[in-house]
Protein backbone atom coordinates (compact mmCIF):
# COMPACT_ATOMS: atom_id res chain seq x y z
CA UNK A 1 0.00 0.00 0.00
CA UNK A 2 2.50 2.50 0.74
CA UNK A 3 4.36 1.89 -2.03
CA UNK A 4 1.62 2.16 -4.28
CA UNK A 5 1.09 5.57 -2.61
CA UNK A 6 4.26 6.42 -3.09
CA UNK A 7 4.35 5.69 -7.22
CA UNK A 8 1.23 7.50 -7.08
CA UNK A 9 2.78 10.95 -5.83
CA UNK A 10 5.47 10.84 -7.50
CA UNK A 11 3.53 10.47 -10.90
CA UNK A 12 1.04 12.97 -9.32
CA UNK A 13 3.94 15.32 -9.16
CA UNK A 14 5.71 14.71 -12.32
CA UNK A 15 2.46 15.47 -14.11
CA UNK A 16 2.20 18.88 -12.17
CA UNK A 17 5.77 19.50 -13.32
CA UNK A 18 5.07 18.88 -16.85
CA UNK A 19 1.94 20.86 -16.51
CA UNK A 20 3.91 24.00 -14.96
CA UNK A 21 6.62 24.54 -16.63
CA UNK A 22 7.19 27.87 -18.75
CA UNK A 23 8.52 27.91 -22.16
CA UNK A 24 12.13 27.58 -20.72
CA UNK A 25 13.79 25.64 -23.22
CA UNK A 26 12.87 28.24 -26.02
CA UNK A 27 15.29 30.62 -27.18
CA UNK A 28 12.61 32.29 -29.31
CA UNK A 29 15.69 33.34 -31.33
CA UNK A 30 14.62 32.39 -35.19
CA UNK A 31 17.60 31.30 -37.79
CA UNK A 32 18.51 33.50 -40.24
CA UNK A 33 16.43 32.59 -43.34
CA UNK A 34 17.38 30.61 -45.60
CA UNK A 35 14.93 31.49 -48.25
CA UNK A 36 13.27 34.78 -48.81
CA UNK A 37 9.79 35.14 -48.62
CA UNK A 38 7.81 34.32 -51.49
CA UNK A 39 5.05 36.84 -53.17
CA UNK A 40 2.53 34.63 -52.32
CA UNK A 41 2.55 31.14 -49.84
CA UNK A 42 2.63 27.85 -50.85
CA UNK A 43 1.39 26.85 -47.25
CA UNK A 44 -1.24 27.91 -44.78
CA UNK A 45 -1.00 27.50 -41.21
CA UNK A 46 -3.86 28.60 -39.13
CA UNK A 47 -3.57 28.73 -35.84
CA UNK A 48 -6.76 29.45 -33.05
CA UNK A 49 -6.48 29.91 -29.80
CA UNK A 50 -10.00 28.94 -28.72
CA UNK A 51 -11.00 31.99 -26.53
CA UNK A 52 -7.48 33.56 -26.46
CA UNK A 53 -8.01 37.66 -26.34
CA UNK A 54 -5.25 40.34 -25.64
CA UNK A 55 -5.64 39.48 -21.80
CA UNK A 56 -4.84 35.79 -22.21
CA UNK A 57 -1.79 36.44 -24.30
CA UNK A 58 -0.40 39.47 -22.00
CA UNK A 59 -0.78 37.33 -19.02
CA UNK A 60 1.14 34.49 -20.69
CA UNK A 61 3.38 36.67 -21.08
CA UNK A 62 3.75 37.93 -18.03
CA UNK A 63 4.43 34.36 -16.68
CA UNK A 64 7.06 33.08 -18.96
CA UNK A 65 9.83 36.12 -18.64
CA UNK A 66 7.87 38.52 -20.87
CA UNK A 67 8.47 36.89 -23.73
CA UNK A 68 6.38 34.52 -26.26
CA UNK A 69 6.65 33.32 -30.04
CA UNK A 70 4.13 35.78 -30.66
CA UNK A 71 6.55 38.58 -30.22
CA UNK A 72 8.10 37.55 -33.29
CA UNK A 73 4.97 38.21 -35.67
CA UNK A 74 5.44 41.66 -37.51
CA UNK A 75 2.25 41.89 -38.99
CA UNK A 76 -0.79 42.55 -36.62
CA UNK A 77 -4.39 42.94 -36.88
CA UNK A 78 -7.76 42.99 -35.19
CA UNK A 79 -11.13 41.35 -35.93
CA UNK A 80 -14.81 41.51 -35.25
CA UNK A 81 -16.20 38.63 -34.07
CA UNK A 82 -20.02 38.60 -33.45
CA UNK A 83 -22.04 36.14 -35.00
CA UNK A 84 -25.29 36.80 -37.39
CA UNK A 85 -27.79 36.90 -34.86
CA UNK A 86 -25.69 37.97 -31.72
CA UNK A 87 -23.01 40.68 -30.65
CA UNK A 88 -20.97 37.69 -28.60
CA UNK A 89 -20.40 34.87 -30.94
CA UNK A 90 -19.79 31.22 -29.71
CA UNK A 91 -17.41 28.82 -31.26
CA UNK A 92 -19.32 27.49 -34.36
CA UNK A 93 -20.23 30.55 -35.46
CA UNK A 94 -16.94 32.19 -34.95
CA UNK A 95 -15.25 29.11 -36.61
CA UNK A 96 -17.43 28.83 -39.68
CA UNK A 97 -16.65 32.86 -40.46
CA UNK A 98 -12.82 31.84 -40.21
CA UNK A 99 -13.52 28.62 -42.34
CA UNK A 100 -16.15 30.06 -44.59
CA UNK A 101 -15.69 33.74 -44.69
CA UNK A 102 -19.62 34.15 -43.80
CA UNK A 103 -21.73 35.34 -41.03
CA UNK A 104 -23.95 32.88 -39.46
CA UNK A 105 -25.64 32.75 -36.25
CA UNK A 106 -24.50 30.84 -33.33
CA UNK A 107 -24.18 26.83 -33.16
CA UNK A 108 -24.55 26.61 -36.91
CA UNK A 109 -21.24 24.37 -38.42
CA UNK A 110 -20.25 25.05 -42.07
CA UNK A 111 -23.85 26.42 -42.88
CA UNK A 112 -24.78 30.18 -43.63
CA UNK A 113 -27.94 31.31 -41.20
CA UNK A 114 -30.53 29.54 -43.44
CA UNK A 115 -29.30 26.26 -42.72
CA UNK A 116 -27.16 25.75 -46.44
CA UNK A 117 -23.86 24.33 -46.09
CA UNK A 118 -21.06 26.76 -48.15
CA UNK A 119 -17.89 25.37 -48.84
CA UNK A 120 -14.42 25.76 -46.53
CA UNK A 121 -11.12 27.06 -46.88
CA UNK A 122 -9.81 23.51 -45.78
CA UNK A 123 -12.61 22.10 -48.48
CA UNK A 124 -11.54 24.49 -51.15
CA UNK A 125 -8.09 23.39 -50.90
CA UNK A 126 -8.75 19.99 -50.95
CA UNK A 127 -10.54 19.78 -54.22
CA UNK A 128 -7.38 21.52 -55.85
CA UNK A 129 -5.30 18.93 -54.39
CA UNK A 130 -3.20 20.58 -51.44
CA UNK A 131 -2.78 18.38 -48.44
CA UNK A 132 -5.36 19.31 -45.37
CA UNK A 133 -4.73 18.76 -41.66
CA UNK A 134 -6.69 19.58 -38.37
CA UNK A 135 -4.60 19.50 -35.01
CA UNK A 136 -6.74 20.22 -32.18
CA UNK A 137 -6.46 19.51 -27.84
CA UNK A 138 -10.43 18.86 -28.14
CA UNK A 139 -12.19 16.03 -29.76
CA UNK A 140 -11.64 16.12 -33.75
CA UNK A 141 -15.43 16.70 -34.12
CA UNK A 142 -15.92 20.02 -31.80
CA UNK A 143 -16.84 23.09 -32.83
CA UNK A 144 -14.03 24.91 -34.40
CA UNK A 145 -12.42 21.85 -36.12
CA UNK A 146 -15.88 20.83 -37.39
CA UNK A 147 -16.75 24.53 -39.09
CA UNK A 148 -13.26 23.40 -41.42
CA UNK A 149 -15.08 19.98 -42.85
CA UNK A 150 -18.52 19.51 -42.01
CA UNK A 151 -21.60 21.20 -42.48
CA UNK A 152 -24.45 21.10 -39.38
CA UNK A 153 -27.37 22.79 -37.94
CA UNK A 154 -25.67 22.15 -34.12
CA UNK A 155 -22.36 22.04 -33.08
CA UNK A 156 -23.71 19.46 -30.60
CA UNK A 157 -23.84 17.02 -33.02
CA UNK A 158 -20.71 15.41 -33.15
CA UNK A 159 -21.74 11.69 -34.36
CA UNK A 160 -23.17 13.52 -37.28
CA UNK A 161 -19.80 15.76 -37.70
CA UNK A 162 -17.55 12.53 -37.58
CA UNK A 163 -19.75 11.20 -40.68
CA UNK A 164 -19.12 14.31 -42.14
CA UNK A 165 -15.09 14.13 -41.83
CA UNK A 166 -15.70 10.93 -43.90
CA UNK A 167 -16.17 12.52 -46.88
CA UNK A 168 -13.83 15.81 -46.30
CA UNK A 169 -11.11 14.06 -46.70
CA UNK A 170 -8.86 15.34 -44.74
CA UNK A 171 -4.99 14.02 -44.77
CA UNK A 172 -4.19 14.26 -41.49
CA UNK A 173 -6.59 14.52 -38.27
CA UNK A 174 -5.04 14.74 -34.60
CA UNK A 175 -7.45 15.07 -31.60
CA UNK A 176 -9.90 13.15 -29.44
CA UNK A 177 -13.29 11.85 -29.19
CA UNK A 178 -12.97 8.42 -30.67
CA UNK A 179 -16.33 7.63 -29.33
CA UNK A 180 -18.03 9.43 -31.90
CA UNK A 181 -16.47 7.24 -34.07
CA UNK A 182 -16.97 3.88 -32.02
CA UNK A 183 -19.50 2.50 -30.04
CA UNK A 184 -21.97 5.30 -31.28
CA UNK A 185 -25.34 6.16 -30.14
CA UNK A 186 -27.40 6.96 -32.90
CA UNK A 187 -26.25 4.12 -35.72
CA UNK A 188 -24.11 1.09 -35.43
CA UNK A 189 -21.65 2.12 -38.08
CA UNK A 190 -18.00 1.70 -37.31
CA UNK A 191 -16.33 4.68 -38.31
CA UNK A 192 -13.04 3.71 -37.48
CA UNK A 193 -13.47 0.61 -39.89
CA UNK A 194 -14.60 2.70 -42.51
CA UNK A 195 -12.15 5.41 -43.00
CA UNK A 196 -9.78 2.40 -42.49
CA UNK A 197 -11.72 1.01 -45.74
CA UNK A 198 -11.31 4.75 -47.34
CA UNK A 199 -7.43 4.78 -46.82
CA UNK A 200 -6.95 6.16 -43.67
CA UNK A 201 -4.47 4.88 -41.23
CA UNK A 202 -6.37 5.16 -37.57
CA UNK A 203 -4.34 5.04 -34.64
CA UNK A 204 -5.23 5.62 -30.82
CA UNK A 205 -2.50 6.76 -28.58
CA UNK A 206 -3.69 4.28 -26.12
CA UNK A 207 -1.65 1.86 -27.94
CA UNK A 208 0.39 3.89 -30.34
CA UNK A 209 2.65 7.33 -28.98
CA UNK A 210 2.58 10.02 -30.58
CA UNK A 211 6.57 9.71 -31.20
CA UNK A 212 6.11 5.96 -31.66
CA UNK A 213 3.96 6.89 -35.18
CA UNK A 214 5.03 5.69 -38.67
CA UNK A 215 3.84 8.65 -40.86
CA UNK A 216 2.11 6.86 -44.06
CA UNK A 217 2.86 9.26 -47.54
CA UNK A 218 0.99 6.27 -49.01
CA UNK A 219 -2.33 7.17 -46.82
CA UNK A 220 -4.27 9.14 -44.98
CA UNK A 221 -3.84 9.53 -40.69
CA UNK A 222 -6.41 9.29 -37.81
CA UNK A 223 -5.12 9.58 -34.50
CA UNK A 224 -6.92 9.64 -31.54
CA UNK A 225 -5.65 11.13 -28.49
CA UNK A 226 -8.24 10.42 -26.53
CA UNK A 227 -11.82 8.65 -26.76
CA UNK A 228 -13.66 11.58 -25.03
CA UNK A 229 -11.78 14.63 -24.63
CA UNK A 230 -8.22 14.83 -24.12
CA UNK A 231 -6.27 15.84 -21.20
CA UNK A 232 -5.87 19.38 -19.57
CA UNK A 233 -1.82 20.72 -20.09
CA UNK A 234 -1.59 20.33 -16.45
CA UNK A 235 -2.87 16.49 -16.29
CA UNK A 236 -0.22 15.47 -18.63
CA UNK A 237 -1.24 16.27 -22.24
CA UNK A 238 1.94 17.11 -24.34
CA UNK A 239 1.31 16.31 -27.59
CA UNK A 240 0.53 19.47 -29.72
CA UNK A 241 3.82 20.95 -30.59
CA UNK A 242 5.31 18.39 -32.00
CA UNK A 243 2.18 17.21 -33.59
CA UNK A 244 3.03 20.90 -35.39
CA UNK A 245 6.13 19.79 -36.16
CA UNK A 246 5.54 16.49 -37.52
CA UNK A 247 2.44 17.07 -39.18
CA UNK A 248 4.00 19.62 -41.27
CA UNK A 249 6.55 17.52 -42.78
CA UNK A 250 4.10 15.05 -43.29
CA UNK A 251 1.47 17.71 -45.11
CA UNK A 252 4.35 18.96 -47.41
CA UNK A 253 5.18 15.63 -48.54
CA UNK A 254 1.66 14.81 -49.36
CA UNK A 255 1.39 17.17 -52.13
CA UNK A 256 3.20 19.44 -54.22
CA UNK A 257 0.59 22.04 -54.34
CA UNK A 258 0.98 22.95 -50.75
CA UNK A 259 -0.75 22.44 -47.67
CA UNK A 260 -3.20 23.59 -45.57
CA UNK A 261 -2.77 23.01 -41.67
CA UNK A 262 -5.73 24.33 -39.12
CA UNK A 263 -4.42 24.32 -35.49
CA UNK A 264 -6.30 24.64 -32.44
CA UNK A 265 -5.18 25.45 -28.82
CA UNK A 266 -9.15 24.61 -27.89
CA UNK A 267 -8.29 23.94 -23.76
CA UNK A 268 -7.67 27.78 -23.37
CA UNK A 269 -11.17 28.86 -23.84
CA UNK A 270 -12.33 25.90 -20.73
CA UNK A 271 -9.90 27.58 -18.45
CA UNK A 272 -11.49 30.96 -19.10
CA UNK A 273 -15.01 28.73 -18.52
CA UNK A 274 -13.53 28.06 -15.38
CA UNK A 275 -12.36 31.23 -14.25
CA UNK A 276 -9.06 29.48 -13.74
CA UNK A 277 -6.39 31.89 -14.39
CA UNK A 278 -3.05 29.99 -13.88
CA UNK A 279 -4.85 27.00 -16.31
CA UNK A 280 -5.10 29.81 -18.89
CA UNK A 281 -1.54 30.53 -18.63
CA UNK A 282 -0.70 26.86 -18.71
CA UNK A 283 -2.86 26.49 -21.71
CA UNK A 284 -1.27 29.28 -23.98
CA UNK A 285 2.00 28.57 -22.98
CA UNK A 286 1.13 25.34 -24.74
CA UNK A 287 -0.24 26.69 -27.69
CA UNK A 288 2.45 29.45 -28.12
CA UNK A 289 4.50 26.16 -28.05
CA UNK A 290 3.09 25.13 -31.15
CA UNK A 291 3.23 28.38 -32.93
CA UNK A 292 7.17 28.62 -32.10
CA UNK A 293 7.46 25.57 -34.11
CA UNK A 294 5.14 26.54 -37.12
CA UNK A 295 6.98 29.96 -37.54
CA UNK A 296 10.31 27.90 -36.94
CA UNK A 297 9.40 26.31 -40.42
CA UNK A 298 7.87 29.41 -41.90
CA UNK A 299 11.18 31.03 -41.85
CA UNK A 300 13.05 27.63 -42.98
CA UNK A 301 10.81 27.39 -46.09
CA UNK A 302 9.54 31.10 -47.27
CA UNK A 303 7.12 29.84 -48.93
CA UNK A 304 4.43 29.51 -45.58
CA UNK A 305 1.87 31.83 -44.14
CA UNK A 306 1.49 31.20 -40.46
CA UNK A 307 -1.65 32.81 -38.93
CA UNK A 308 -2.45 33.20 -35.20
CA UNK A 309 -6.03 34.29 -34.03
CA UNK A 310 -9.26 33.09 -31.62
CA UNK A 311 -12.48 32.66 -32.74
CA UNK A 312 -13.88 34.99 -29.76
CA UNK A 313 -12.27 35.74 -26.86
CA UNK A 314 -13.77 34.20 -23.18
CA UNK A 315 -13.93 34.67 -19.21
CA UNK A 316 -13.37 38.42 -19.15
CA UNK A 317 -10.24 38.10 -18.00
CA UNK A 318 -8.07 40.79 -16.34
CA UNK A 319 -4.56 41.08 -15.26
CA UNK A 320 -5.31 42.88 -11.33
CA UNK A 321 -3.03 44.78 -9.07
CA UNK A 322 -0.37 43.86 -7.26
CA UNK A 323 0.29 41.59 -10.04
CA UNK A 324 4.69 41.30 -10.61
CA UNK A 325 5.98 39.40 -13.32
CA UNK A 326 5.97 35.88 -13.63
CA UNK A 327 3.58 36.23 -10.35
CA UNK A 328 0.40 37.64 -11.84
CA UNK A 329 -3.21 37.91 -9.91
CA UNK A 330 -6.26 37.24 -12.58
CA UNK A 331 -9.84 38.51 -12.57
CA UNK A 332 -12.41 37.52 -14.71
CA UNK A 333 -15.98 39.42 -15.37
CA UNK A 334 -17.59 36.16 -16.76
CA UNK A 335 -17.85 32.55 -17.28
CA UNK A 336 -19.13 33.06 -20.74
CA UNK A 337 -17.52 34.77 -23.77
CA UNK A 338 -17.36 38.42 -24.72
CA UNK A 339 -17.60 40.36 -27.76
CA UNK A 340 -13.99 41.87 -27.37
CA UNK A 341 -12.36 42.46 -30.62
CA UNK A 342 -9.66 39.47 -31.22
CA UNK A 343 -5.80 40.04 -32.16
CA UNK A 344 -4.88 38.23 -35.46
CA UNK A 345 -1.32 37.62 -35.90
CA UNK A 346 0.77 37.29 -39.46
CA UNK A 347 4.04 35.69 -40.08
CA UNK A 348 5.66 35.17 -43.61
CA UNK A 349 4.45 36.02 -47.58
CA UNK A 350 0.89 37.75 -47.73
CA UNK A 351 1.03 38.41 -44.41
CA UNK A 352 0.75 42.38 -45.21
CA UNK A 353 -2.45 41.65 -45.97
CA UNK A 354 -3.50 41.14 -42.49
CA UNK A 355 -3.28 44.90 -41.12
CA UNK A 356 -5.84 46.46 -39.70
CA UNK A 357 -9.26 46.16 -38.29
CA UNK A 358 -12.48 44.21 -40.05
CA UNK A 359 -14.82 41.35 -39.92
CA UNK A 360 -13.52 37.56 -39.00
CA UNK A 361 -14.88 36.75 -42.20
CA UNK A 362 -12.66 38.66 -43.81
CA UNK A 363 -9.76 36.20 -42.26
CA UNK A 364 -10.84 33.69 -45.24
CA UNK A 365 -10.96 35.96 -47.76
CA UNK A 366 -7.30 37.72 -47.17
CA UNK A 367 -5.92 33.84 -47.01
CA UNK A 368 -7.68 33.22 -50.29
CA UNK A 369 -6.10 36.46 -51.82
CA UNK A 370 -3.03 35.58 -50.25
CA UNK A 371 -3.15 32.29 -52.09
CA UNK A 372 -3.83 34.00 -55.20
CA UNK A 373 -7.22 32.59 -55.73
CA UNK A 374 -10.10 33.96 -57.85
CA UNK A 375 -14.01 33.24 -57.18
CA UNK A 376 -15.09 30.65 -54.94
CA UNK A 377 -16.14 27.16 -56.41
CA UNK A 378 -19.78 25.55 -55.75
CA UNK A 379 -20.56 24.98 -52.35
CA UNK A 380 -21.32 21.41 -50.93
CA UNK A 381 -24.05 19.16 -52.02
CA UNK A 382 -25.76 17.77 -48.87
CA UNK A 383 -24.59 15.75 -46.58
CA UNK A 384 -24.84 11.96 -48.34
CA UNK A 385 -23.12 9.91 -45.48
CA UNK A 386 -25.99 11.20 -43.26
CA UNK A 387 -28.53 9.62 -45.75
Amino acid sequence: MYISLKISFAFTFLLLLVGCKSNTSISYDLDEKSKEFQDNPTNIILLIGDGMGLTQISAAMYSNNNRLALAKFPVIGFHKSHAANELITDSAAGGTAIACGIKTNNGNIGTDENGLPTLSILEELDSMKFSTGMIVTSTIVHATPAAFAAHRARREMYEEIALDYLDANVDLLIGGGRQYFQNREMDDRDLVNEFENKGYVVMDQLYTTMNKIKWPLDKNLLYFTADKQPLTVSGGRNYLSFAVRQGVQYLEQKSNKGFFLLVEGSQIDWMNHANDGRGVVMETLDFDRAIWEAIQYANRKGNTLVLVTADHESGGMSIEADSRMNKLKYGFTTNGHTAAMIPVFAYGPGSTLFRGIYENTSIYHKMRAALGLKEKINPPSPNPSSE
